[in-house]
């Protein structure tokens, strides 16, 4: 049996688990003992790329993969935009100010994708910047993982990033899940290290709402910007592991309250040929529809109960934290999870004034500037949490280092 890792692993009666993640979905979020295989059990497969074409031919071997390993973070990046929109040049196209923005969402500019920028040319800077910091050889990772609601191409960019870094032996995939995007990249990302056995996996998050966003309506573009951050989660020993405990959820009932929906334009083709409804009209997305308060109210209760059940999972305190890092959603979200976790304001890291929501970016961006300014250091307990659209929200414990 293969598994889509490209593990080849005997067949064998699965084990008891150790313990099941009450109330979410038991055969993804289940804790299961690492099986301990023979080495010669362990086969991989792969292929070379030579000029553009896959070469049947097997690649130079390389080290066998071992399963049952625990995650660390090890490296981070992060690049944006050079056009930086304030509050100031958004009352010059619609009715507002910069007292009335930052006093609602606590954002005070934004950056948004100009000129030839892309968001695969940001994704690209970011991904180096984490594998730089790592001191990790691009060619040394295994799987890179695209974060994002808004790729360049609607088929993914992940392949693409992957590419232009130089790794040459990753394979790539993108993730969406809105602003919760990162925050189930980071565990998808340790999933794979501790069954599938690899070593190296980028994890980049990044998007560019501003291309989804009506700039006439005051309520939804004061709050968007453009951004990536990446960072490089490594195999370590189990007793190392960095993922302390995690919790993912998702409610499609509150579809409705957040949203970009495709729409059809009219057929492109004036000759149907008499079959009614052929060719189907051609899909374009809306701009961004979102009611505020309810995506509030969402935001201040599950919140915190998600970084509960990941802080329970981990057997820790909420005393233990020594950051917490939210979705940069609106400063009044993040203050109110702090104060119902009674974690105190000069434990909360924030950026949001500067860059405003960077959906799936926000998390690994601040994340960045924190641990380059020195102000997360080794060994610190992270409570990371992303929230958003779908409805999805999630939570992990991370330990950076």
């Amino acid at each position: 049996m293969v598994a889509a890792s490209g593990l080849a692993l005997p067949r064998a009666a699965a084990p008891s688990p150790a313990r099941t993640r009450a109330g979410l979905w038991p055969g993804f979020l289940r804790f299961v003992p690492p099986v301990a295989l023979p080495p010669q059990q362990l086969r991989c497969c792969a292929s070379t790329v030579d000029d553009g074409v896959v070469s049947a031919e097997a690649s130079k071997p390389r080290l066998p993969r071992v399963v049952g390993m625990g995650s660390k973070l090890v490296g981070c990046g992060s690049a944006i935009p050079t056009l930086s929109i304030s509050n100031d040049s958004l009352s010059k196209i619609v009715e507002t100010s910069d007292e009335w923005i930052a006093a609602r969402t606590g954002i005070r500019n934004r950056r948004v994708l100009s000129g030839d920028e892309t968001l695969r040319g940001l994704s690209i800077q970011a991904a180096q910047k984490a594998l730089e910091m790592a001191q990790v050889k691009a060619e040394d990772v295994d799987l890179v993982l695209l974060c994002t609601s808004t790729p360049d191409d609607l088929f993914g960019g992940a392949a693409q990033v992957l590419t232009e870094v130089g790794c040459t032996n990753a394979f790539g995939f993108d993730i969406t899940a809105a602003c919760s995007g990162f925050i189930v990249g980071l565990i998808t990302a340790t999933r794979f290290i501790k069954g599938g056995g690899l070593r190296n996996v980028l994890v980049v998050g990044a998007d560019a709402l501003s291309k989804f966003v009506d700039w006439t309506d005051r309520g939804t573009c004061i709050l968007f910007g453009d951004a990536a951050g990446a960072v490089l989660v490594q195999a370590c020993s189990a007793d190392e592991d960095g993922l302390l405990g995690f919790c993912v959820q998702s409610d499609g009932n509150g579809q409705k309250h957040l949203n970009a929906v495709t729409s059809n334009d009219e057929s492109i083709l004036s000759n149907t040929n008499g079959i009614p409804g052929f060719p189907p009209k051609k899909a374009t997305y809306s701009c961004i529809q979102m009611n505020g308060k309810e995506v509030f109210r969402f935001a201040v209760r599950c919140v915190p109960q998600s970084i509960e059940k990941a802080l329970e999972e981990a057997g820790l305190p909420a005393s233990s934290i020594d950051w917490l890092l939210l979705h940069q959603a609106n400063q009044r979200i993040i203050d109110a999870a702090a104060s119902r976790l009674d974690i105190p304001s000069d434990k909360v890291i924030s950026n949001l004034a500067n860059y405003g929501n960077t959906s799936a970016a926000s998390i690994p961006l601040a994340l960045d500037e924190a641990v380059r300014s020195g102000k997360v250091k080794t060994g610190d307990i992270i409570a990371a949490s992303g929230f958003g659209a779908g409805l999805t929200w999630g939570s992990a414990i991370i330990k950076w280092g």
